[in-house]
């Protein structure tokens, strides 16, 4: 993609008189079509609704955006105009017929050209065709490293290791440069050492932006991989991936994967996978809320869709989850959902085509709900199926959480416990022995082995309450997927 200085140019060189350039950061642009200004002997002049043109002498008396365009008109030197927010002003009959005037009267090819500078895309429908658009993107993987280098040379005594700056780098991608450089100060005066606080001050600000769509919800990085019992195909394939993100990584040219779809039993870590690939890979994760999308209150179901596309696009490098993506996308189920066509056709070809540094992470409970376009290579670099877990997966699970309570693991007959659970999914496990504690609070005393084996006799699994339905789920996804545990077998219970 060409730099934003080489648009601005080709602009010049083809004559383009009225260009509209799309970018929340005026700061950014000024200066830049101040130096290609300079640079092809243009004169470079600004204007605002508040100041007027700032080169007139009589800037109260261009504050009206039709006269201001009207003197510059009359002006006949060669120069560049920077408007801003005259987007605002579109709507204005008079305006529109003074950047016909300017585009199409005498100034035509005399080296007078009009930038608009906006946030917003405000073009009316009978001058789209006069108007040349530049989207101006985020900012380059250069232009992040010449403000890291720029920032970091004022503090020479910071404590942030170099060696952390390519990984910065790749972390401040999407970010506005307004806010790398607020970032960049704060990292560099803070004193912070460690990888983990430096990284999320860069979270920090993507949630702010993420959280402003109201459909787009951050998730913190506290989850690891170290945290989930069993699934080891899974938790291996997560760890080799870990560094392809890097700068080594797409220097060497290794392509990043796309992403990943984890369907299966419900309760058995499907969610709690997908969260533990933000702290793994150090990137963050953002959860799309397909409720809200549908709801409306932003707007048709697929305009807000697409922005919410272009949102995550905007913050890269990031983790997109999509959580029950059989219901999120509306996909056709008999007897129950319809499909939403324009969404679910939108979805399959951005995940086609999507920025590389965007990994979407979706995942489902009920799999027979899935077309073929879903599941086909291509789409996912890997499709796994989470199944209820063995009694060896059981034992590790009970390990973890009870090292969050207890010390002492040898009270507990660990064995025991896993084939006394066996058919149990991991959320079943974790909620006895919560209950388990309960009641050893409830009587004043430590929480013991007794306490758990007491609530499992008192509880009926899921795989006894909906056993057809588990069935169903394993027979469908045996020849569609890639099994998330080692050594899977179909268990028995």
């Amino acid at each position: 993609m060409a730099t934003l200085k080489t648009q601005f140019e080709k602009a010049i060189l083809g004559q383009k008189a009225l260009v509209y350039v799309l970018c929340p950061e005026e700061t950014r642009v000024l200066p830049m079509l101040e130096q290609v200004a300079s640079e092809n002997s243009l004169k470079f002049e600004t204007w605002s609704c508040v100041s007027g043109l700032s080169k007139t002498g009589k800037p109260e008396k261009t504050r009206d955006p039709a006269e201001a365009i009207r003197t510059i008109t009359e002006d006949g030197s060669k120069s560049i105009y920077a408007f801003q927010d005259l987007s605002e002003y579109l709507d204005n009959p008079e305006v529109r017929r003074a950047l016909r005037e300017f585009n199409y009267g005498k100034t035509a090819g005399t080296g007078k050209f009009l930038f608009m500078i906006s946030p917003e895309l405000k073009l009316p429908d009978n001058l789209r065709e006069e108007i040349h658009l530049i989207d101006v993107p985020p900012p380059s993987d250069d232009e992040i490293a010449e403000e890291l280098r720029r920032i970091r040379s004022k503090y020479p005594n910071t404590k942030v290791p170099e060696t952390y700056n390519d990984e910065i780098k790749i972390a401040l991608k999407g970010l506005s440069m307004a806010g790398i450089d607020s970032i960049l100060h704060r990292i560099f005066k803070s004193g912070k050492t460690e990888k983990e606080p430096i990284f999320n001050e860069i979270f920090d600000e993507k949630e702010v932006i993420i959280k402003k769509t109201g459909y787009l919800e951050f998730v913190p990085p506290r989850a690891l991989v170290s945290n989930i019992g069993g699934l080891g195909n899974l938790k291996d394939w997560l760890v080799k991936r870990e560094k392809v993100f890097s700068k080594e990584a797409i220097d060497a040219g290794i392509m990043p994967p796309k992403g990943l779809l984890i369907m299966g039993v419900s309760g058995c870590g499907k969610s709690l996978a997908v969260k533990a690939i933000s702290a793994l890979w150090k990137m963050p994760l953002f959860r799309l809320d397909m409720n809200l999308v549908f709801s409306g209150i932003y707007g048709s179901p697929e305009a807000t869709f697409h922005k919410a596309l272009q949102t995550v696009g905007a913050v890269a490098p990031v983790v997109l989850w999509i959580d029950e993506i059989e219901n999120a996308l509306g996909l056709e189920e008999e007897g129950g959902l319809t499909i939403s066509s324009h969404i679910f056709s939108s979805f399959l070809t951005w995940l086609q085509e999507k920025p590389p540094l965007i990994f979407v992470a979706a995942t489902a409970n009920k799999i027979h709900a899935l077309p073929a376009e879903i599941i086909r290579k291509g789409r996912f670099d890997q499709v796994f199926f989470v199944d209820l877990p063995d009694e060896a997966e059981r034992r590790e699970i009970f390990t973890i959480y009870l090292k969050q309570f207890c010390d002492n693991l040898d009270q507990f007959d660990l064995k025991m416990l896993s084939i006394m659970t066996n058919g149990w999914n991991g959320a079943e496990i974790a909620q006895v022995i919560s209950a388990a504690r309960t009641d050893a609070h409830y009587e004043n005393r430590p929480f013991a082995h007794g306490d758990i084996t007491l609530n499992i006799n008192n509880t009926v699994p899921l795989s006894t309450t909906m056993e057809q339905q588990i069935k169903g789920i394993r027979n469908w996804a045996m020849s569609r997927a890639t099994p998330a545990s080692k050594n899977a077998r179909i268990l028995r219970f």
